[in-house]
């Protein structure tokens, strides 16, 4: 196999954020070297201890964990996704608590540091909530920011509308600001939106597959979807998740799962009801601008999820 991807997961867990930790930690593709936590599902402290208690699970405490940004940078989030998440945010499950400590640095230190110790253009980061972190890493270390080989990022929409409000999906809803900064900011961004995620869902099948096949930790990633499962049953009609994240991670794990066109994209931050929409100019292929995902083999994408899952129980 040719040499691992060093990368970073910047999570705020978030059931879907803890099944995609946990995919790339079953992926020998790449090497998951630091976790930064942020807002967004739930607040910074939960999302950093789920950090932490997911790692555990996995038996990578080894994996150092930062905190990062507690709110957006500009305007408070209006409200949080306990409601889909449970209120700790992981479907009601408690998870041991792990015996690593918090990396004493903030979130953005420790990235900086990370990538100024390795080549420029080598290290994948991969955003699966709230870009917050990452606008900061842009204004505070510049010269780190810019040696960032991939940002994929599980964010925005182009075609599909929002999920939090008719126009805007969560990760950008969360910090409009942020989003603007980072995906104008001409770094490599690929932008996982709802055109891709949504299509692609885990069924209580495949999720047999690995509480079944994938030891404990696949029963218990198993127990943590519960919740979800249920939710995703009364609010939409569906038998079974739409794992967001895990398919970021997909396309972070083997580029190119997901095809992409790059495109213009404009963030909504006004106070109205465009307010972190994503808008993407599909009229034609821009020479700069985004990586934007259009489309997936939905059937493949779950399936690597749930083989990487059930390798957990080798």
């Amino acid at each position: 196999m040719a040499s691992r991807i060093p990368l970073v997961i910047d999570t705020d867990p978030g059931i879907d954020d803890a099944l995609a930790i946990l995919l790339a930690l079953a992926s020998p593709e790449v090497d998951l070297q630091l976790v930064t936590a942020v807002h967004g599902n739930v607040g910074l402290a939960q999302t950093t201890e789920n950090a932490l208690r997911v790692l555990h699970l996995a038996g990578r405490s080894d994996v150092p964990v930062a905190a990062g940004a507690a709110g957006p940078l500009v305007h408070p989030i209006p409200e949080r996704a306990g409601h889909v998440h449970g209120a700790a945010g992981l479907g009601g499950v408690e998870l041991p608590a792990s015996p690593a400590p918090l990396d004493p640095r903030p979130a953005v230190v420790a990235l900086a540091e990370l990538l100024l110790a390795h080549d420029p253009g080598t290290v994948t980061v991969a955003p699966i909530g709230p870009l917050t972190n990452i606008a900061l890493l842009l204004h505070v270390f510049p010269e780190a920011a810019a040696r960032i080989g991939r940002v994929v990022w599980m964010g925005g929409s182009a075609t599909r509308g929002g999920n939090v409000t008719a126009a805007a999906e969560f990760n950008a809803w969360a910090d409009p600001e942020a989003a603007a900064a980072v995906l104008g900011s001409g770094l490599p961004v690929t932008m996982v939106g709802l055109d891709v995620t949504l299509p692609t869902v885990l069924t209580e099948t495949g999720i047999a597959r690995f509480r079944e096949g994938g030891g404990h930790v696949g029963a218990t990633a198993a127990g943590v979807l519960r919740q979800y499962v249920d939710a995703a049953r009364d609010r939409y009609g569906i038998d079974g998740v739409v794992v967001h994240d895990a398919l970021a991670l997909t396309e972070a794990i083997v580029p190119g799962t997901l095809t992409t066109v790059r495109r213009d994209v404009v963030v909504g931050t006004t106070l109205g009801a465009a307010r972190g929409q994503t808008l993407v100019d599909r009229r034609s292929v821009a020479e700069h601008g985004v990586e934007v995902a259009e489309a997936v083999d939905s059937a493949a994408a779950v399936e690597f999820l749930v083989s990487r899952l059930e390798t957990y129980g080798a």
